[in-house]
């Protein structure tokens, strides 16, 4: 697949063949500064072409991806850097100002890389990797070896590092993909972004396993914002969340003016989807919500609605592979 289109970007495309060399390139870097296995690496990138680079390249030698929530506060990321001991962290121009003063305090950050404009002190992420070998042979992980971690909301206190292993992600996506019916010739497009559970899945595992295509897009998921990216690049397959779809639905004449047709159907995911936004979705657009369930710790979806048969109201069923029960507060 290494010709295949994977990624598009700002109406650039990126082969297989071109992310799987940037992955390569990363992870020699990162060895080059002397990272080696379960030492965690820091990721506080929008949804680009180089958040594949970081986190592959990292798992790749074995160490540890920890990507990081994009719109916290300073004082969220410093309990982030301190909690994962992140040895180095690949941080983007935008997002650099919000951590640049925390950067001192973290006693385990030994190397920061900033993507984008460079930024004093830090290394340039362009240059670093660009300098580095294109040829990388995988750490020697089993799979039960840690990958990755993805920090939880925090709904329950300060946010908690869910440990994914090297096997996790091969496992989600068979699971998944067949239950959601994703194919090769998806295009797929996510507005909830790559550091989330559900973005990482839908923008990074699930495609790249089949050789789907991914449309990302950096900026916030606000409508006028999402409706753009579905019109000019129509994507088949559209990942959202139940607030941001109705608010969607507040866009006046947004079906006419918008052109969905391409999509098959839109996923639905993070709360519950209420079934008069569903109906009034399917009015307007032609197409299904299938909604999903899942959790940062299961790392994607447990239940879905059957392709074809949703239930308004309802969160699905078991998908292949997974068990359910309902229980009381005892």
């Amino acid at each position: 697949r290494g010709r295949r289109r994977a990624v598009v970007y700002r109406d650039q495309a990126y082969s297989f063949e071109e992310i799987a060399l940037s992955v390569n390139r990363v992870g020699n870097a990162l060895l080059g500064l002397g990272i080696r296995m379960e030492q965690r690496v820091g990721i506080l990138l929008p949804d680009c072409p180089e958040f594949y680079g970081a986190f592959l390249g990292a798992i790749k030698i074995g160490a540890v991806a920890v990507p990081f929530n994009t719109m916290l506060t300073t004082n969220d990321y410093r309990y982030f850097l301190q909690d994962s001991r992140a040895e180095a962290l690949i941080v983007h121009e935008n997002f650099y100002g919000t951590v640049s003063q925390i950067l001192k305090e973290c006693r385990h950050l030994k190397h920061v890389i900033s993507v984008g404009q460079e930024q004093d002190g830090t290394i340039p992420f362009a240059a670093w990797t660009g300098a580095a070998a294109a040829e990388l042979s995988p750490a020697n992980t089993t799979p039960d070896d840690p990958a990755f971690w993805l920090y939880s909301s925090g709904s329950t206190g300060v946010p908690k590092g869910a440990v994914h292993l090297q096997h996790d992600m091969i496992y989600s996506a068979d699971f998944v993909v067949p239950a959601l019916g994703l194919t090769a010739a998806d295009v797929i497009y996510s507005a909830p972004k790559l550091f989330f559970a559900y973005g990482l899945g839908n923008s990074l595992f699930l495609p790249f396993r089949i050789g789907a295509t991914v449309v990302l897009e950096p900026d916030r998921p606000l409508p006028l914002t999402v409706f753009s990216v579905l019109h000019r690049y129509r994507p088949t397959v559209f990942f959202s969340v139940p607030t941001l779809l109705a608010a969607m639905l507040q866009v006046a004449d947004a079906d006419s003016r918008y052109d969905l047709t391409s999509l098959r159907f839109s996923g639905s995911a993070g709360e519950t989807l209420p079934p008069a936004i569903y109906h009034e979705w399917r009015k307007r657009f032609g197409h299904e919500i299938v909604e999903i369930f899942g959790t940062t710790e299961i790392l994607h979806t447990c239940l879905a609605s059957p392709f074809g048969a949703t239930r308004p109201g309802s969160a699905g069923v078991c998908i292949p592979g997974y068990e359910a029960r309902i229980v009381d507060e005892n």
